[in-house]
């Protein structure tokens, strides 16, 4: 399939972000055509909730036809699927341990760990926090991407500076 605009097709994953005291949950939904970072949450456990509310605050910006995921419990929990339903969003799931189904959302879990978690070593999960919001602004506002013709995430998503909270 070919993604030739914002908002045609978004995905999330869940990845684990190491602190000096265990680690914590750290989901995103990203935009395929953009790379741009709808929105992320942060957790302690792996419940669907944090998921979810990812969920709800990338929807309150615009709507994908299709949404991705794998097929990890949050992403197939009913209230999950249930929701991308009730705002008529096609679902669309990874096969079993087919990580280059989602490679975007793999992209920027490398690009986030390597550029800045494996640099920092955060303490609690406030600095986290506080660490991901800067990071991920940079990301989506001034991190060029090859892949986008060296132009940012929010540019291609078609973003002046619209902060992600």
């Amino acid at each position: 399939m070919n993604i030739t605009r914002p908002n045609q097709v978004w995905s999330a994953d869940i990845t684990y972000v190491p602190m000096q005291r265990g680690f914590m949950y750290l989901v995103a939904v990203l935009d395929w055509y953009s790379r741009y970072v709808l929105s992320w949450e942060l957790s302690n456990t792996l419940d669907g909730d944090f998921c979810l509310l990812a969920l709800e605050r990338a929807l309150q910006r615009s709507r994908p036809e299709i949404f991705n995921t794998d097929q990890g419990a949050q992403f197939t929990a009913n209230a999950f699927t249930g929701r991308l339903e009730r705002a008529e969003i096609k679902i669309s799931m990874d096969g079993k341990g087919r990580v280059f189904d989602n490679i975007f959302i793999e992209r920027l879990w490398r690009t986030v760990k390597y550029e800045h978690l494996y640099l920092t070593d955060y303490t609690t999960g406030l600095d986290l926090l506080a660490g991901l919001a800067t990071y991920f602004d940079f990301y989506n506002h001034e991190r060029f991407h090859q892949s986008l013709d060296y132009r940012t995430p929010a540019q291609v998503y078609g973003l002046n500076q619209v902060p992600l909270v």
